[in-house]
């Protein structure tokens, strides 16, 4: 499929101060546009309906020419020897050289009003020089430590797509093409390419035929009836609250208005205990309970909190158990309602190494389980929050890159079967759910949410008990301001 083509340009392809666009280039089911420019390059490959921005390197010099007139059949009656002195002495074939100089003509006819031309050619014809190397990564995330990854970043076996062109400012100017065979290649599977709405895309490594992206304007279940006693239930891991708070696009009143829910759980609120007070007075109206546990061994980390305007029967901080890790990292609050216990609890993160990993599933799994059995002796749990696993295949974007990334590895997920589903717990989302690929959290540092690149890691787990009272369990994809976004939980009682 390799193919190499050479050939001089004339000095006048590339004008100071204008853009030029050289599209596109097909390659089987690929499409390779190129937008060519004096200050800034930029370039896109497009593999079905897949896009994916890359960087683009490009050297010319100024170049002096006047555009050349004339009709296709004037240049298609030129001889080689004409057509390669109008091209400043090129190489190639008669019909190569004709394309090239049809293609010179067109970048410089008048109808220049948008400073961008439009140009139709195929893989014989190439001008300018590109150095183009793409790796699509497998995945790139952000810890809760606001290092590299969730876990390790191993993620670097995907497709690689080179394209090189060389252009030579000299009398005889040189402009070689190499096109991988790889560019074909791809593993990854998008049913849409919805901008507006990613997460109704279907994206997934090896998706199973009868999987579907989560849509929640077409998935979630009508309102219960007027009159119906409920509960309404999020959870969201808001990454540092200071930081949501502060921007411009998020208002928690504009969110409380829309979802009307009784009980809001935070995770990763990275305060400290002095800002409590302070973090309080803002809240908004209605709201006037509110519980947090802040971590005292290692400041503006982890955090946890339940805002409610349903007064809780009781509250309680940590498992109980003091001096533990657990209890020093401020990772759990719990609140007994009439007829359950809620738990918001934001699970350890393995980290980079899986330093913690044994702690994370020999120590905190056991704890916390044990911790749930001992409450459901006199009431149901509801259990929420950032539980940091990726349970199934079907609940991570791609998971045979991630097989030794934290929140996804073996040992993680039997611990999550083990500790809780195995002792009657319910995942709500996957039992309303089950063939539906529904991400919660997507990595900043590649911009995995425009393309729906994620993880499930954010659950409402129910006791066996109440499992069949849950009227919906759903993730809110559309709200933004953290890396990962809220889920919700509607409990008739």
């Amino acid at each position: 499929m390799n193919k190499v083509l050479q050939l001089g340009l004339q000095s006048s392809v590339v004008q100071a101060a204008k853009f030029l666009v050289v599209a596109p280039l097909r390659i089987g089911s690929s499409i390779l546009s190129v937008r060519v420019g004096t200050t800034s390059f930029n370039r896109r490959l497009m593999s079905n309906a897949t896009a994916k921005s890359l960087p683009l390197s490009i050297n010319n010099k100024n170049n002096k020419g006047k555009a050349m007139k004339g009709s296709d059949n004037d240049i298609e009656a030129m001889t080689v020897q004409e057509l390669r002195a109008s091209l400043r002495q090129a190489y190639g074939l008669k019909k190569e050289l004709i394309s090239t100089l049809q293609l010179h003509m067109e970048n410089n006819s008048p109808d220049e009003s948008s400073g961008v031309e439009e140009v139709e050619t195929t893989s014989s014809t190439r001008s300018e020089s590109i150095t183009i190397k793409r790796k699509t990564r497998n995945r790139e995330e952000s810890n809760e430590d606001g290092s590299e990854a969730y876990g390790e970043k191993k993620a670097k076996q995907s497709t690689e797509k080179n394209v090189k062109v060389k252009v030579s400012s000299k009398e005889e100017e040189e402009a070689s093409l190499t096109i991988s065979s790889k560019v074909l290649k791809t593993d990854e599977v998008i049913s849409s390419s919805n901008q507006s709405e990613p997460w109704t895309v279907l994206a997934h490594k090896k998706p199973e035929k009868h999987w579907k992206a989560y849509n929640p304007k077409t998935m979630r279940p009508p309102p219960l009836p007027e009159g119906t006693k409920s509960v309404k239930i999020m959870a969201w891991n808001v990454n540092g609250l200071r930081a949501l708070l502060k921007l411009e696009s998020f208002s928690a009143l504009q969110l409380a208005q829309r979802e009307d829910f009784d009980v809001l759980c935070l995770q990763e609120t990275k305060i400290q205990v002095k800002d409590v007070e302070e973090i309080k007075k803002a809240l908004i109206e209605g709201y006037d309970h509110s519980f947090w546990s802040c971590s005292v061994s290692k400041l503006g980390y982890s955090g946890t909190a339940i805002i409610s305007r349903i007064k809780p029967l009781s509250v309680r901080y940590g498992t109980g158990l003091s001096g533990s890790d657990h209890d020093m990292e401020g990772r759990i609050v719990t609140a007994e309602f009439d007829s359950f216990y809620l738990i918001n609890t934001y699970v350890p993160n393995s980290g980079d190494g899986l330093k913690r990993l044994t702690y994370r599933i020999e120590e905190w799994d056991r704890t916390l389980s044990d911790y749930i059995k001992e409450l459901e002796k006199s009431k149901p749990v509801v259990l929420t929050g950032d539980l940091n696993c990726a349970h199934e295949e079907i609940d991570i974007y791609n998971p045979a890159g991630n097989k030794r990334s934290a929140g996804f590895t073996i040992e993680e997920r039997q611990s999550f079967g083990e500790n809780f589903l195995e002792k009657g717990l319910v995942d709500t989302f996957r039992k309303q759910h089950p063939g539906v690929v529904g991400y919660t959290y997507w990595g900043y540092r590649t911009g995995a949410r425009k393309t729906n690149r994620g993880w499930r890691l954010d659950y409402f787990l129910v006791s066996e008990s109440i499992a069949d009272n849950v009227h919906d369990s759903y993730i809110l994809s559309d709200i933004n301001g953290s890396d990962h976004c809220p889920i919700g939980l509607v409990l008739k009682l």
